[in-house]
């Protein structure tokens, strides 16, 4: 992993490229081998660059060669292509320079308040906290956890990667430092997480490694279904094969280029910034679902004066996917089984949010 282009005022480049999809494959090198997916994720060949890393930095030196590679996948003429295995793929950034998540959805943030009595966040600013980036687990890979009893939860999020951003950069131009489009599973221990937002310091101990979706897309891949910086498409979340819940990440309070402004206010963003969502809820949450467990437990002591709905339990699988208005998958699927290692857990009298 090369050192980051952070500060780098690198050029700001348009937006209006062809629609391009990534992955990261098994290799010697930590940070995988970069290979270009073709539209439908049946095939895939080597990128014209190893990393993401390395795409990210450069990209607009990549970007051409990349579409180039991208037009040769779909049409089936690119040199070694192969089929595209979602098992021998890692995250697309396996380590990344830096992962800032936002709560980008106000209708799951008043929910909880209310849930709580708590007072509400000023609505003109995104909550933002640095988790853990320098591991991203894959899409299959099975996710160890010390103890059923810490909380253990899904949280479904859109988020977007970045090239260099300078410090002070409006949402206008951060808009156009958005490269690539990704689907995250930010895992939350419940149960350490409201004993650690007591402290006023944030998360640690309560937030371990997000799971990403195999696949990350320009937003021009999107087509119509990215608008005013937001993924307009809903997530579906499966909890043991049974739907939980399919928000539409269009409802964002703020775009992701407002949530970039906001981390880019007084600090630059290097090249690899990871910026997400925060969970994806929707105001029509008991029809939609959730897209966390907290969530639905919210709306269960609202709606019945209890949580009804459990944390997860060793062996439970969790599958997150979204589809386009054709029914393809956009990022591929993150599909999941809970394995508990034993380990100390958090005091059972904590309040789980």
């Amino acid at each position: 992993m090369t050192g980051p282009s952070a500060g780098a005022a690198a050029p700001i480049h348009d937006l209006e490229e062809a629609p391009v999809k990534l992955a990261t494959l098994r290799s010697d090198n930590p940070d995988g081998r970069l290979v270009v997916v073709s539209r439908d994720l049946a095939r895939c060949a080597p990128a014209p660059v190893p990393t993401l890393q390395a795409a990210l930095e450069d990209w607009g030196g990549v970007a051409a060669p990349l579409q180039a590679r991208a037009d040769a996948v779909n049409a089936g003429t690119a040199p070694d292509l192969q089929p595209f295995v979602p098992a021998q793929a890692l995250a697309p950034l396996p380590r990344a320079w830096q992962w800032l998540d936002g709560s980008a959805f106000l209708s799951h943030a008043r929910l909880m308040a209310r849930v709580f009595g708590m007072e509400e966040s000023a609505s003109h600013l995104p909550l933002m906290y640095q988790g853990m980036s320098h591991r991203f687990m894959a899409p299959l890979e099975e996710v160890p956890f010390r103890s059923e009893q810490d909380g253990i939860d899904f949280e479904g999020e859109f988020a977007v990667i970045t090239d260099a951003v300078p410090m002070g950069t409006g949402p206008a131009p951060a808009a156009r430092h958005i490269r690539l489009v990704a689907l995250i599973n930010d895992w939350s221990l419940r149960l350490i997480g409201a004993r650690e937002m007591k402290t006023g310091f944030g998360w640690v101990q309560a937030k371990p490694a997000c799971s990403a979706a195999p696949v990350v897309v320009t937003p021009d891949e999107l087509g119509p279904a990215w608008a005013r910086c937001r993924v307009r498409l809903p997530l579906r979340v499966n909890w043991n094969g049974a739907g939980f819940g399919q928000a539409d990440g269009g409802e964002m309070s703020f775009g992701f280029d407002e949530l970039i402004a906001y981390a880019a206010a007084t600090r630059d963003l290097c090249a690899g910034t990871i910026v997400g969502s925060g969970t994806v809820s929707n105001e029509d949450c008991r029809e939609v679902g959730s897209s966390c467990i907290a969530e639905r437990r919210g709306i269960e002591m609202l709606d019945h004066g209890e949580a009804r709905t459990g944390y997860l339990r060793s062996g439970d699988r969790v599958t997150m996917e979204v589809l386009d208005a054709d029914g393809t998958s956009v990022f591929g699927r993150i599909d999941q089984r809970i394995v508990v290692t034993g380990g100390t857990a958090a005091p059972a009298t904590e309040v789980a949010r």
